[in-house]
């Protein structure tokens, strides 16, 4: 049996340079960290004691003879693209799926470490994102960016550079812990109960692209920016919450699936409240909110929120990990049979 720890991921800054239409031509950049929120998936195989050879549990229960019959499209092409046979998988999470953090391919990542711990093999980290991102872009042909597979993977603060070749680098973001849990502590994260599809997102924020190029260029620059700040102790912490207020102001004009009436008031109730910025994760469209916010504004704000969830978190640094291993002697039915 193998259990995967998988982290989500906040993304602050260059989300949508993440695409691959986009950073090929003009290069990319995310700022992103991961949290302590994850999915676990769990995998085993199957005792061969039913009538089906495969049994898949997450917000719905499958159970199949053959891989081919599974609905769930990234379990069934992961399953078609590492050659995994007679499998219970079962998949739990911290937080609700379509909210905004990368929780689809924090998963896929999860899954594909668990397959190969369960053939007995080590894929390091960027084996786990490249795939990741082929599974879910390639095989499933889910629209969106890259910066989640490769977050939820390698955790952490980073700069996720993407180039115009294809390639990509992740950089941590050198911080002093004592900046990084005060920039932790002035974070306030909101559920708004919406939940939505990112790849659906994305695809209505692809019409009209071209109008989109000079936001999106903007929205690089501002990871410049933003990294400066953290990195440089003599800086204002306090202007990383300003560009976050500018990031989202830029996003809104991305796309009009982005945001809603209901987002729109809820994030300028949270500025009137004192928040100096904040923007909603993910593609957009409903999930989490979050507020940078002075100690001294973070009760306002949290009353100003009072009919939304608060989630309290905090910056994990490890990325995806097996927490449990235990082997098992696998024989397939044709070996068996042999």
């Amino acid at each position: 049996m193998i259990i995967t720890k998988t982290p989500f991921r906040m993304s602050f800054f260059g989300g949508g340079t993440d695409m691959e239409n986009f950073f090929r031509e003009y290069g990319g950049a995310v700022l992103s960290t991961t949290f302590d929120k994850y999915c676990y998936v769990t995998v085993r195989h199957l005792p061969r004691f039913f009538d089906y050879s495969t049994e898949l549990s997450y917000s719905k229960i499958e159970r199949v003879k053959d891989p081919i019959e599974i609905v769930h499209p990234a379990i069934r092409n992961a399953m078609k693209m590492l050659d995994m046979h007679e499998i219970r998988l079962t998949y739990e999470a911290d937080l609700p799926a379509r909210s905004g953090l990368g929780t689809s391919s924090s998963f896929a990542v999860g899954m594909l470490n668990a397959f190969y711990a369960l053939k007995g093999k080590y894929a390091d980290k960027k084996k786990l994102a490249d795939e990741a991102i082929y599974l879910e872009r390639e095989l499933c042909q889910e629209a969106g960016g890259w910066q989640d597979q490769i977050a939820a993977s390698f955790g952490g603060m980073n700069r996720i550079e993407f180039n115009k070749d294809g390639s990509y680098e992740v950089r941590p973001i050198i911080i002093h812990p004592e900046r990084k849990k005060q920039l932790g502590d002035n974070l306030l994260m909101f559920f708004t109960g919406f939940t939505r599809f990112s790849s659906e997102m994305q695809k209505a924020n692809a019409t009209g692209y071209t109008e989109k190029i000079k936001q999106l260029q903007a929205m690089y620059e501002l990871v410049n920016e933003a990294e400066k700040v953290l990195e440089d102790k003599y800086s204002n912490l306090d202007d990383f919450g300003r560009l976050l207020d500018k990031t989202w102001r830029l996003k809104r004009q991305t796309g009009g699936a982005i945001t809603t009436n209901s987002i729109n008031s809820l994030y300028e109730r949270g500025i009137q409240a004192g928040a100096l910025g904040g923007k909603l994760l993910g593609a957009g469209g409903g999930g989490f909110l979050v507020f940078y916010v002075q100690p001294e504004k973070q009760k306002e704000v949290k009353e100003a929120m009072n009919n939304l969830m608060y989630i309290p978190f905090e910056f994990e640094n490890d990325g995806t990990r097996v927490i449990h291993y235990t082997p098992e002697a696998y024989v397939s039915k044709e070996e068996e049979e042999n």
